[in-house]
């Protein structure tokens, strides 16, 4: 599926920005993949969703973004979604306990999925049939810090995928697997992965060293075909590791060769047909309509539904 790099981080005028449209534009265009940071002040605070310091962009509370995305689920109750969260902290990682209340006040809970193990490989998910039947239509992963045995549905990202380069700043993109490190290939075989495809450029921005997209080449890395595309970067993945990548994290995901062509590249790489279609900010798409519902959640990458996590 495709997925939106720092999906929250929408300011216009904002360089540390990594998305154009809101999160109801994203899932209405098929995006199904939420990925960003979360920071905590104080541990009285609130958890807030910044880009690396909130003083340089905060887009405000974890609770505020899920209550949107949950009434997304509402009107939609044939999709399924996945949310990875980056457990920044401030000087130290927020507990794993801190985020049942901005879960619970959303009210996310409801759709949450709990594994059966603290471990999976990719034949051990469930159908998006028996996701959709039982109303467990969220899987919610946290990269560090996770305590699956107080919080069970929170699930530590990676002892269930795994990904490659994170915030890569090679055009190149290389599918070598990067986090967790130091996994055996044979452990990385039998488990999904992020395929990480957002360029990156370092910025020094008031003393703060940052990271930012390279704004000026969406076009061609969003691209489906071409040096440092996007359908570049899935085929050599797929070669390397003889199946195409479950997450597909962008940012900009409406530019590329044409608006949309981030979801054709999803398609190729499911061997499913493509067809064009209004892309993207305001179009409703009903992912419903496309879904093999006794697909496992771990058997293909299709961008326009949620067939994988």
């Amino acid at each position: 599926m495709v997925a939106a790099h720092n999906s929250p981080f929408v300011r216009l005028h904002n360089t540390a920005s990594n998305q154009m449209y809101p999160v109801l534009n994203q899932l209405n265009d098929g995006i199904r993949g939420l990925q960003f940071e979360t920071h905590k002040s104080n541990s009285s605070a609130e958890i807030h969703l910044c880009h690396t310091w909130c003083n340089i962009l905060d887009v405000g509370t974890l609770e505020s973004y899920l209550a949107t995305v949950k009434g997304w689920l509402d009107r939609n109750p044939f999709e399924v979604i996945g949310i990875i969260m980056g457990n920044n902290g401030d000087g130290t990682r927020i507990p794993a306990t801190d985020y049942i209340a901005p879960f619970q006040d959303s009210g996310m809970m409801e759709y949450l999925w709990t594994p059966h193990s603290i471990t999976m490989n990719l034949s051990d998910w469930p159908t998006l049939a028996e996701m959709i039947i039982r109303n467990k239509r969220v899987v919610v992963m946290l990269d560090y810090g996770a305590d699956q045995e107080q919080v069970p549905w929170l699930l530590s990202e990676f002892n269930y995928q795994w990904q490659t380069t994170f915030s890569p700043k090679d055009s190149a993109f290389p599918c070598t697997q990067q986090r967790p490190p130091d996994q055996v290939k044979e452990i990385s075989g039998e488990r999904m992965y992020t395929m990480n495809h957002n360029l990156n450029i370092p910025l020094n921005l008031f003393g703060y060293h940052i990271l930012i997209p390279a704004h000026t080449l969406f076009d061609q890395i969003n691209a489906v075909s071409g040096y440092m595309s996007l359908g570049l970067n899935v085929q050599t993945c797929r070669r390397m590791w003889n199946r195409p990548p479950k997450w597909i994290l962008v940012d900009y995901y409406n530019y590329g060769d044409f608006n949309g062509s981030v979801f054709e590249v999803a398609a190729v790489a499911n061997n499913v047909i493509f067809k064009k279609r209004q892309c993207c900010g305001s179009h409703v798409i009903s992912a419903a309509s496309m879904l093999n519902r006794h697909g496992s959640l771990a058997a293909c990458s299709l961008g326009m539904v949620f067939l994988i996590l």
